[in-house]
């Protein structure tokens, strides 16, 4: 798995200063310069354009300071790209630059995230990257929390399906849960999902030898708001009986993307120990092929006694979501969010970066999108348009689970949104949980995308929660 993330606590007489700068400022920082440096840098031709790097030799020969071109020095990716292309220097670099407590903290987490990699296959590989000495009013907390939880998506996302099927990320999850003190962990496997009440999750993984299962992570104070958190743990999808072909089935291995980013954001809510009753629920299953697996055209019951009539089989995430939707929902939460890699709709829509997002609640996903452009995690709201909720219909069911070729995101998420009670905030995420190119901080692979704008709503809204009186829970369904 990844190696630690490489910081510096104090700056040393041997720490190498980093000099950011922007064409706007490089004419005025060179002219405060002696001649043997304005020499140096117009023999390199050194204009500070965004990303250019020029070392500044000392008298013996080394480094003595890194200069850099920054843009406008105010995106979180700004620093990513230095972990690699810097030497290791052992006393590590310092941003020489005085920064806000929200930039430093931004800057160095930017950092972290370009020093991830993922070498598990490639073992030789593996490499060492460049330490940043921590700026002085850097959140160090934050930023441990926000890079391990992100890592942590990335690397579960990153492992091949051979390696990572439903009991592989129960046992993730779990690990997950042990690392925090009071934090426990439930598993329902096999047939005992049909002997529970979650009919839908165990069709759609009866198909596969390896056994489908619900995976229910609780940590927190019963008195504070009740937040849960529900990821789509598809760790494989072949498209069942309407079978994917090769070309889309190539990056399967990342349908348990959205089990991913709850499991990094359930990590960054223990880790900043927020004032919050935490539940993560992950249906994981492997939708495969055999004389076992459900078929086009059959009935299937879920937990919420809604009907449903299979459309297509590779419609299948929004099943395994709407068996825990409805569990959810029997504790009445103050907040729902669950993460999907549900759509390709949303991907021609959005593209690869933006994930969208669904809410029946405009307060809360205004706050959210407020969030997401404050820590630069972005999202995109698409409407619940009630409009499209007849192509879910159904002669012989209460619903189909696929509404057909046209507004494929919307009509999954109206299809989520039956089994959500009306009183309860629900946000629903859209997100695709990988890169399919290399940017800085921002590597080809497994990626959260949503994850820490959601953590920012969680902290905004329930960071100062008082303990409540403790909430009924609903009937067994």
């Amino acid at each position: 798995m990844t190696a630690p993330i490489p910081f510096v606590d104090k700056k040393t007489a041997k720490s190498t200063p980093v000099t950011p700068l922007s064409a706007d400022s490089f004419a005025d920082w060179l002219k405060q310069q002696d001649d043997k440096t304005r020499n140096w840098v117009a023999a390199s031709n050194f204009k500070a354009s965004e990303g250019a790097i020029l070392f500044l030799p000392d008298d013996k020969g080394g480094i003595a300071r890194v200069l850099y071109g920054v843009g406008k020095d105010d995106s979180l990716y700004t620093y990513a790209d230095l972990p690699s292309k810097l030497p290791k220097n052992a006393a590590g670099y310092y941003i020489d630059k005085k920064m806000t407590d929200a930039r430093a903290t931004q800057a160095a987490l930017g950092w972290a995230l370009g020093s991830y990699q993922f070498t598990d296959y490639k073992p030789s590989k593996k490499r060492d990257f460049a330490a940043l000495v921590w700026p002085q009013n850097a959140d160090r907390k934050a930023v441990k929390a926000t890079a391990e939880a992100t890592f942590l998506v990335r690397d579960l996302v990153n492992i091949p399906a051979n390696d990572l099927g439903p009991e592989e990320l129960a046992e993730a999850s779990k690990k997950v849960a042990k690392a925090f003190n009071k934090a426990s962990v439930k598993i329902i496997v096999g047939e005992q999902l049909v002997k529970q009440n979650y009919p839908a999750i165990h069709e759609v993984g009866k198909g596969s030898p390896r056994e489908p299962r619900l995976i229910d992570i609780r940590w927190g104070n019963e008195k504070h708001p009740l937040i849960t958190l529900i990821g789509k743990g598809v760790i494989f999808d072949t498209g069942g009986l309407d079978i994917k072909p090769s070309s889309a089935m190539g990056l399967m291995k990342k349908d348990m993307g959205g089990a991913a980013h709850v499991l990094g954001l359930a990590h960054m809510i223990m880790s900043e120990n927020l004032p919050v009753r935490l539940r993560v629920l992950i249906p994981a299953v492997e939708n495969s092929v055999d004389g076992n697996s459900f078929r086009p055209g059959d009935v299937i019951k879920t937990r919420k006694g809604i009907s449903v009539e299979i459309d297509n089989t590779d419609a299948e995430g929004r099943l395994v979501l709407c068996d825990a939707i409805a569990e959810a929902c029997r504790e009445k939460p103050d907040l729902i969010i669950d993460f999907a890699t549900l759509t390709g709709a949303a991907r021609v829509a959005l593209g690869p970066d933006l994930p969208a997002m669904f809410s029946n609640n405009d307060d809360i996903a205004n706050a959210l999108l407020k969030s997401s452009e404050k820590v630069q995690d972005p999202l995109w709201r698409l409407p619940l348009w009630q409009a499209y909720a007849g192509m879910l219909s159904s002669s012989v069911a209460d619903v189909k689970n696929s509404g057909g070729s046209f507004a494929g995101a919307i009509t999954a998420a109206l299809y989520l949104e039956k089994f959500v009670d009306k009183d309860v905030p629900w946000v629903h995420i859209d997100t695709y949980a990988w890169n399919p190119g290399n940017k800085p901080g921002r590597p080809e692979g497994g990626e959260a995308l949503g994850m820490r704008a959601s953590y920012d709503l969680i902290k905004e809204k329930f960071g100062n929660a008082k303990p409540a009186a403790k909430k009924p829970k609903g009937p067994a369904r």
